[in-house]
C-alpha cells in the first residue's frame, strides 16, 4: 500500500480515537528510515500532551492499526514548535513570529522572520523587523513554525542563564 494511502486510511481511526480522548489529532504519517517504516500520529491537547497521554492514545489506537504494513507505531506530542499547516494552526499563531521557509528563494532567500499578521487558504503575510510586509503562496512554503524565546518559555532570568540553573532550581546557600 502507498504511503498516501495509507495515511488516508489510517487518519479517520486515529481521529475517532482522538475525539474520544479529548485529543487534537495533529498528523499521522508514514516515514521510511534506514530502520524500518514508522507510523508517526501526533496529538496534542490545550494545556500540552504528557507522556500518560500519549501511552493512552497508543494503547487505544495499536489494535486498530496492526493490520497495516508498518514497522514501528510512534505516538508523540508535535512539540510547542509544530509546523502551522491547518488554518486553526495560523489563526493560533496570528500576531506571532513566525520563521518560514520556502521551496524557492524570494527576493533571494529562503529563509524568512516576521510576526504573521494575515493568511487566507491561499497565502500568508508577514511584517518583518523593517516594517516591510511580505505575502507568500501558502503552497510555496515549505514549512511555517512559530519563533520561540526559549527564555521567556522557561522564564529564565539572565542571572540564572549564566549560571545554567533551570526554574525551579534554587541556589545553595554558602555555610559561614
Amino acid at each position: 500500500m502507498a504511503k498516501a494511502e495509507l495515511t488516508r486510511q489510517v487518519t479517520p481511526r486515529a481521529q475517532k480515537v482522538a475525539d474520544q480522548l479529548g485529543f487534537e489529532l495533529v498528523d499521522v504519517c508514514l516515514d521510511r528510515e534506514n530502520t524500518g517504516k514508522y507510523l508517526r500520529i501526533y496529538i496534542d491537547k490545550p494545556d500540552g500532551m504528557d507522556l500518560d497521554g500519549c501511552e493512552k492514545f497508543h494503547r487505544a489506537i495499536q489494535p486498530l492499526v496492526e493490520d497495516y504494513d508498518y514497522d514501528f507505531l510512534e505516538v508523540s506530542s508535535p512539540g510547542v514548535d509544530r509546523p502551522l499547516k491547518r488554518d486553526r494552526d495560523f489563526e493560533r499563531a496570528l500576531d506571532t513570529p513566525v520563521a518560514v521557509k520556502l521551496f524557492k528563494a524570494a527576493e533571494g532567500q529562503k529563509d524568512w522572520s516576521g510576526v504573521l499578521t494575515a493568511f487566507d487558504a491561499e497565502n500568508l503575510t508577514l511584517t518583518l523587523a523593517d516594517g516591510r510586509e511580505v505575502t507568500f503562496a501558502r503552497k510555496a512554503c515549505a514549512t511555517v513554525r512559530p519563533e520561540l524565546d526559549y527564555d521567556e518559555i522557561l522564564d529564565v532570568d539572565e542571572d540564572e542563564a549564566q549560571l545554567g540553573l533551570k526554574p525551579g532550581d534554587e541556589l545553595a546557600e554558602e555555610e559561614s
